[in-house]
């Protein structure tokens, strides 16, 4: 936000041929920011802040910039990541000088302990965490990376080297990274709530199935975008995207209207959605079929007829081929600005657990 302190922290990096990785990082962000180029120089822009490059004798100088310290943590290591992967096995030494955190590690990683799970629904299980910095996780997004530790192993959670890149522990130590909605947020008892789809034997359904008390796990977020305010919302997807839907509902307020179509197996994984806007329910029981074998979803959405003026958002999440049909008609049906719209693709058929948020 333009009234916010900007965070600001600069290398020089010597290199064999800066000029080769500069294209190379030009090219590579241009799929996920803006890039502007002049001269030997480029300008890289994304949601977390802005990088400039600037071509040097043997090196290439870089600052970044971002209103925040987790947001320039985030830039950093990612151009640091990136360098030594374009680098191609030559050493470099990145080394940021700037307004970065007096305490080393991950600002965005806090560790919480299980207080309690039960079964919301017979496929959705909640547990329920204890974390002391609940506020953290109030913006930002929806969503968190819930890192599981092996069982019986003590927890040994990422750090960040020197030039902010993530540590992630190896072998023995190995840690399961899932993706999932913050369902609710309790700053009174200091809890965060997670809901879980039970399916098959997957790593995030186990955890979620054997959770006792007490267990550990790491929390890396939030993000995954934010709801943006709205008069007409259309909140839609399947049983992986409930939870969203459900905090995204219960925090809407008493001014607007929402349209909410939800894919389940059953009546029996309907459950109650407070909220204190105009809410009309739509649930799309898919009786026998498979997960993610039906078009359900984006034939519902498609019936959907958008509000005349106004101004609307639709959040979806679903299966990948769901969410890619869904943003295609809000793209090219409503002509739906891409401020205006997030479709995440929470998971895809035939490979468990996995999470990604396109837009």
């Amino acid at each position: 936000m333009a009234d916010e302190p900007e965070l600001r922290a600069e290398a020089r990096v010597a290199m064999r041929d800066p000029g080769a990785t500069l294209e190379r990082l030009c090219t590579h962000f241009a799929g996920h920011g803006t890039v502007t180029r002049h001269d030997g120089r480029a300008r890289l822009e994304g949601r977390f802040g802005a990088a400039e490059l600037c071509l040097a004798d043997g090196a290439l100088d870089i600052a970044v910039t971002s209103p925040s310290e987790t947001h320039l943590f985030v830039v950093t290591s990612s151009v640091a990541e990136h360098l030594h992967a374009f680098a191609e096995g030559e050493p470099l030494r990145v080394s940021w000088r700037g307004s970065l955190p007096d305490q080393p590690g991950i600002p965005y990683f806090r560790e919480a302990v299980v207080r309690r799970a039960h079964d919301v629904t017979p496929a959705m299980r909640r547990v329920v965490l204890a974390c002391e910095d609940t506020a953290h996780f109030e913006s930002g997004g929806l969503h968190v990376s819930v890192l599981i530790p092996p069982p019986g192993r003590e927890p040994l959670w990422p750090g960040a080297g020197a030039d902010n890149r993530v540590i992630w522990p190896s072998g023995a130590d190995e840690l399961v990274r899932r993706v999932y909605t913050i369902r609710s947020i309790d700053p009174l008892r200091r809890e965060l709530a997670i809901d879980v789809v039970l399916h098959d034997t997957s790593p995030g359904s186990s955890w979620a199935r054997n959770a006792r008390v007490g267990d550990r796990v790491g929390l890396l977020g939030p993000g995954g975008g934010d709801v943006v305010p709205a008069d007409w919302y259309l909140l839609c997807g399947d049983e992986t995207a409930l939870p969203a839907i459900a905090r995204i509902a219960a925090g809407l307020p008493a001014e607007v209207r929402a349209a909410i179509v939800i894919e389940v197996a059953n009546r029996a994984e309907q459950q109650e959605l407070p909220s204190q806007a105009a809410i009309e329910i739509t649930w799309l029981p898919r009786g026998d079929a498979p997960a993610g074998t039906t078009d359900l979803l984006p034939r519902a959405v498609m019936g959907v007829a958008p509000p005349e003026g106004g101004n609307p958002f639709v959040f979806a999440g679903c299966e990948r081929a769901a969410a890619r049909a869904i943003r295609k008609h809000l793209r090219e049906a409503w002509k739906l600005p891409k401020d205006r719209h997030l479709v995440a693709a929470y998971w895809r058929r035939g490979h468990a657990d996995s999470h990604d948020h396109g837009e």
